[in-house]
């Protein structure tokens, strides 16, 4: 392990004692002090900043006479704010991580994946269910999705579940659909579609609520209210997988996350983990809007609860997915016409679902991908502000995929925050021009939020992407994809000093703490990343490899890489 403890003061003093920090350079993300290279902790935050002989000076002043300051010499390291990711399904992820990896890094055709899930169902006992997790259809060489007949070469004696990369919905095999009693004759649900061929026989792929079915008798229940990715784990199960998820993050630089789709499974592995001490990140929590009328009669009308876990607002959904051809485009899709994806709720019902929660001070962060419904989003939101003006409500739009220039300067209008994924961009933007067709190669448009003055946000939508923070800004810098391609013009990127603010303080605004985390100065919380080089001076192609030293939370090391 590297040595922590060095300098004038290699032995840590009493518990409570102010720590010194020196490092080759700290980047504050702060326009008052952009540049330090000490500061000193107290407490769990950040106590002061700025040259290092002074910080000696006020490190020592801030110790009682039976005290010394602690001091951690980073050395040649760049130290950042712990990187934001205001969008992400952490548990979900950590139940992917146990799955079977079915991306395009492992396996490019359906006969691969189906090899992958048959090496698998070898391994499990003979009643586990197979589950795959990953695969994009427009990365793989037959550029669709696989089908029940293809899943049942794996498996017919039990259950098997090959997930989409984008987490609303994938492909079953034949026993899965008998055994949730679905059939030719079982209608869609709202807000989600049993597949069917031109025969009308299900081909075995499900999609958004549709997956309802597949949690069983007690398992989480949505309705229309989103996609269903809550297959049943026992409680000790849940903790092991946030635990696993967790040091994912932190192993990225990651110490806050908005979990964007909180139901009572996670809402209950939150609470249990923080009775356990086991919540080694921040998390604000963004309950689902089937619970909407739950937190309005238990009175919750804003934030709510500690510096580590807190109730931030209500996520809803509007459309599908891009990733899975699932957002809405009444006109079809370019590659199947017939496929027009979905919306969760007709305008009006969305409407209400805004005004409700507006009405009580809420934030929504709603899921949009096309312009249609990005529009639905843009409507409900005047709407509510119409009926209750609120300044600063900072309503979310998650994704925001594909917004037309006229609603670019709506949202800066509407004072709107985009929270978006570069790392959809690197994984489906050359799909994407051949589902949805040109006007894709706008997608994220992270330049004209930019340019329109809009404080936007970057996430990682994991486990639908890593939350790898370094390789977001990174793309939002190159806009390059998988293939290497780049696509639409060069006023789609931003620079990597404004791609940071995004996955900083600009993330930390998102979730409504931006007074205490996403930047490093005085009473901020004590949150960083130590890195090995300055990513402000480095190539933003090399930024994905640039490596995580340690991640501290709180003013504590809560990661460090192997060495």
């Amino acid at each position: 392990m590297r040595r922590l403890f060095t300098g004038e003061h290699s032995t840590p003093p009493t518990e409570d004692a102010p720590t010194l920090v020196t490092a080759r350079r700290i980047r504050t993300m702060t326009d008052a002090r952009p540049e330090a290279e000490a500061m000193v902790l107290l407490g769990g935050r950040i106590a002061w900043i700025g040259e290092t002989a002074a910080a000696h000076a006020e490190a020592r002043r801030l110790c009682r006479t039976d005290q010394r300051p602690h001091h951690v010499d980073l050395g040649d390291a760049v130290v950042a704010p712990g990187f934001i990711d205001p969008h992400a399904h952490p548990l979900m992820h950590g139940q992917m991580m146990s799955w079977v990896d079915c991306s395009p890094e492992r396996a490019g055709s359906i006969p691969e994946i189906v090899e992958l899930l048959r090496a698998a169902a070898a391994r499990l006992p003979a009643d586990t269910p197979v589950r795959g997790y990953g695969y994009e259809q427009t990365n793989l060489a037959e550029g669709r999705h696989p089908t029940r007949d293809e899943l049942d070469r794996v498996a017919d004696d039990r259950p098997v579940y090959l997930m989409n990369a984008s987490g609303h919905g994938g492909v079953v095999n034949s026993r899965t659909l008998t055994s949730c009693g679905v059939d030719e004759s079982t209608p869609d649900p709202p807000g989600g579609e049993f597949f069917r061929d031109g025969d009308g026989r299900l081909t075995g792929e499900v999609s958004d609520s549709a997956c309802n079915v597949l949690t069983g008798l007690d398992g989480v229940k949505i309705g229309s209210h989103g996609p269903n990715f809550h297959l049943g784990d026992s409680p000790a199960e849940h903790l092991e997988q946030l635990d696993a998820s967790q040091q994912e993050f932190l192993s990225h630089g990651v110490t806050t996350i908005g979990d964007a789709q909180v139901s009572r499974r996670e809402f209950d592995t939150y609470l249990r983990a923080a009775a356990e001490g086991r919540l080694r990140t921040r998390v604000g929590l963004y309950a689902l809007s089937h619970l909407l009328d739950a937190a309005v009669d238990l009175g919750l009308h804003g934030a709510f609860g500690n510096a580590r876990l807190w109730f931030a607002g209500v996520k809803l959904y509007a459309d599908g997915t891009l990733g899975g051809s699932t957002a809405y485009f009444p006109e079809g899709y370019r590659d199947d016409p017939c496929r027009r994806g979905m919306l969760y709720h007709p305008p009006e019902e969305y409407a209400e679902l805004v005004r409700r929660a507006h009405s009580v001070g809420l934030q929504t962060a709603t899921h949009a991908q096309s312009p249609t419904a990005v529009g639905m989003v843009l409507d409900a939101v005047r709407a509510a502000q119409r009926t209750a003006p609120r300044k600063d409500a900072r309503h979310r739009i998650e994704h925001c995929g594909l917004p037309s220039a006229a609603q670019v300067a709506e949202i800066a209008d509407l004072g709107i925050i985009p929270v978006n994924q570069p790392q959809h961009y690197h994984n489906w933007g050359d799909g994407l021009l051949t589902t949805v067709g040109e006007t894709a190669a706008r997608f994220n448009p992270l330049g004209e939020f930019d340019a329109a003055g809009i404080r936007f946000a970057l996430s990682s939508d994991a486990p639908v992407a890593d939350p790898h923070a370094l390789a977001a800004v990174g793309t939002a810098a190159t806009r390059r994809t998988r293939s290497g391609a780049v696509h639409g013009s060069a006023e789609l990127t931003v620079g990597v000093d404004r791609a940071l603010q995004a996955h900083t303080v600009d993330a930390a605004r998102a979730l409504g703490r931006e007074h205490d985390l996403g930047s490093l100065a005085p009473g901020t919380r004590a949150d960083f990343v130590v890195l090995d080089d300055d990513p402000l001076s480095l190539s933003p192609d090399t930024l994905p490899a640039l490596t995580v030293r340690q991640t501290w939370v709180d003013g504590r090391l809560a990661w460090e890489a192997p060495r």
